[in-house]
């Protein structure tokens, strides 16, 4: 048998890869909790992009008298400035989500690149990205997060350069260990032998086969990056002028509101924060449930017993 017809034998088909992926996405809406966290985080997005339909004007705008429980008037209160704790809430969800998806997106992309490369040229190659890699994840996460916050300029395209660099790289080990044991699949050695450039392997033989680590890791950088700007605006390092559930928490707390029992002040975006985490986190378990035999299995025998 010659290389071309091993190739042919051995290298998936479009509509096999195709198949692969729809059966992902079929498994995931059958999955209830998948379900659960895809329509709390539509809900979500759906709020953030209606803010200036249902919070028209400045939502920093001071329109009333300040710490007002929450009434008819103000359905979530408002904070000691007089500001509206709901349209605060709801314009500080687009901020929040932007940056969260957005760092989700460019660290997972980084994370891939840098993943694939390494698995698939290897040796010199593979030895200088791990060192690269080695040593952001070697470098402690929280200090560099606040010095490079404390020099750059402050603003939200600062946050997510900041948040990028310091979440790349535990991903990017993780999708080469994945790509290196596919790398040395039949159907990838028949890519070779047949001539295929290797971006073309790298990025439509070996990624396809990906797809559930590479969902895993962008939900859980998209957590990383909510989490990680609500944390570095709490601490005052984020632009303080910019709406977001962080710096809705660093204004309540900058006003005492945990001291004077304002609850209403920091609750809604802390709650939010929190909700957005788990609906993400639920997605993410879900995707671990369908591709890990183990919770697949497990998944299965409660089923049988339910």
């Amino acid at each position: 048998m010659t290389a071309i017809e091993i190739a042919t034998a051995t290298t998936p088909t479009a509509p096999a890869r195709t198949s692969r992926r729809r059966g992902l996405l079929r498994q995931l809406t059958d999955s209830k909790k998948a379900l659960t966290g895809l329509v709390l985080l539509a809900l979500f997005v759906l709020l953030a992009l209606l803010a200036p339909v249902l919070a028209p004007g400045d939502p920093s705008l001071i329109n009333s008298t300040g710490s007002q429980a929450p009434s008819a008037a103000h359905w979530f209160g408002t904070t000691a400035k007089g500001q509206d704790v709901l349209a605060l809430t709801l314009w500080g969800a687009r901020s929040s989500l932007f940056v969260g998806f957005t760092v989700g997106l460019v660290a997972t992309a980084v994370a891939i690149v840098v993943g694939l490369a390494s698995a698939y040229f290897g040796r010199m190659v593979d030895d200088a990205l791990t060192l690269v890699t080695n040593i952001f994840l070697l470098l402690p996460g929280l200090p560099l997060l606040i010095i490079l916050a404390a020099f750059l300029p402050p603003g939200t395209s600062t946050v997510i350069l900041v948040l990028v660099v310091t979440g790349w790289a535990g991903s990017a080990r993780v999708l080469r260990a994945q790509a290196k044991s596919i790398r040395g699949k039949d159907f990838v050695a028949a890519a070779v032998v047949t001539g295929e450039r290797p971006l073309r392997i790298m990025f439509r033989e070996i990624l396809p086969n990906m797809a559930s680590v590479v969902m895993t890791t962008l939900l859980g950088c998209v957590i990383f990056g909510i989490g990680a700007q609500a944390g570095l605006e709490f601490l005052g390092l984020g632009d303080s002028s910019v709406v977001s559930w962080g710096t809705n928490l660093y204004w309540a707390s900058n006003d005492g509101a945990l001291m004077t029992g304002t609850w209403w002040a920091f609750v809604p975006s802390g709650l939010c924060i929190a909700l957005v985490a788990f609906a993400l986190a639920l997605v993410n378990y879900a995707v671990d449930e369908i591709t890990n035999p183990r919770l697949r299995n497990r998944r299965a025998r409660r089923e049988r017993r339910g």
